[in-house]
């Protein structure tokens, strides 16, 4: 792999190992700081999904445009990889096994790729200054698709099941569904974004500033919450189900995006190779804030993002000569 890749991957894991200091060492206070059940992960958890999150989900929003993108490309990465995510929700939530929100969060980690802090530069190294422009078009419509979808269907399980506690009529049942999806850190950033989009006004410079700034400490908190969560909530006590989200993200699902892009929609070598690589990526650190905000599956998805980055220095590899021999690179 090339040596820019494999220092980024190296610099992932120090952030996330300096987060699991922090942690182990409870230099920001024990689990149960402020007696209310919380604790300093859960607090970074939640600044970063309620300020930096949404300040970097509406910035990017309002600056797509919309003209000028491979819809081809998109299709052939989004397509495979939505329906795979909802295959594997739909498959987790017949199942019946969890808390309620445990198929979206399980879903969200087998799809969610880290598509910045390994992505980027991968995409810069192996494809080059045209590569790295697609993979940055992807990335623009990347967690405003994935987290919208799972957004959505959490809200909906979650309203589903205060109904059966207790019922309120299905009226209600979907109204407060809708508020919730509607009013949340993830999804109303994205429609404010793409409302002031559709205006074709440009971001005042200053208001522009602010949310650049707000957006640019999404990275590394996240990497150092990583490792708090570690800390905090420790490994799972069964890795069947880690292990099983891991061959779904770094296997299967880019050897879908391969299969729809190189025989379905017969994408050019370049275009598909990106976005098979960026369907590789090992699961991201949204995933965790996801598991956070609904308090659910949070060791599971910890030991997942941090065995998938590892994982992913020897599967990247396979991926890359796979294509090769293929004709794509």
């Amino acid at each position: 792999m090339n040596d820019t890749v494999l220092a980024k991957l190296m610099a992932i894991m120090a952030a996330v190992s300096i987060g699991w200091l922090v942690g182990r060492m409870r230099w920001l206070g024990e689990a149960d700081a402020g007696g209310s059940g919380g604790d300093p992960a859960r607090v970074l958890s939640n600044a970063a999904f309620f300020i930096f999150v949404p300040a970097l989900m509406f910035r990017t929003t309002a600056r797509i445009d919309f003209h000028h993108l491979p819809w081809v490309t998109l299709i052939g990465f989004f397509t495979p990889v939505v329906l795979g995510m909802l295959a594997c929700y739909g498959w987790l939530r017949l199942r019946g096994q969890g808390a309620v929100a445990s198929p979206s969060v399980r879903a969200i980690t087998a799809s969610f790729g880290n598509t910045l802090q390994v992505g980027v530069p991968l995409a810069a190294a192996v494809f080059g200054e045209q590569g790295l422009a697609i993979h940055i078009t992807v990335v623009s419509l990347h967690a405003l698709t994935l987290l919208s979808v799972l957004t959505l269907l959490v809200e909906l399980d979650l309203a589903r099941a205060a109904h059966a506690h207790n019922p309120l009529g299905l009226r209600a049942t979907m109204r407060a569904t809708a508020r919730n999806t509607i009013i949340h850190p993830v999804v109303l950033p994205v429609l404010a974004g793409l409302a002031w989009n559709a205006t074709g006004w440009a971001l005042p410079a200053a208001l522009d500033e602010v949310l650049q700034m707000l957006g640019t400490a999404v990275v590394p908190l996240c990497l150092t919450l990583i490792g708090m969560s570690l800390a905090y909530y420790g490994w799972p006590a069964r890795w069947r189900s880690v292990l099983g989200l891991l061959v779904w993200k770094l296997l299967v699902l880019p050897g879908l995006v391969l299969a729809l892009g190189l025989w379905g929609l017969k994408l050019p070598a370049l275009p598909l190779a990106v976005i098979v690589m960026m369907a590789a990526l090992p699961p991201g650190s949204n995933a965790l804030i996801f598991a956070q905000r609904y308090r659910c599956e949070e060791a599971e998805t910890t030991a997942a993002v941090v065995l998938g980055t590892l994982i992913f220095a020897g599967t990247a590899p396979l991926w890359l000569l796979g294509l090769a021999r293929l004709g794509l690179l």
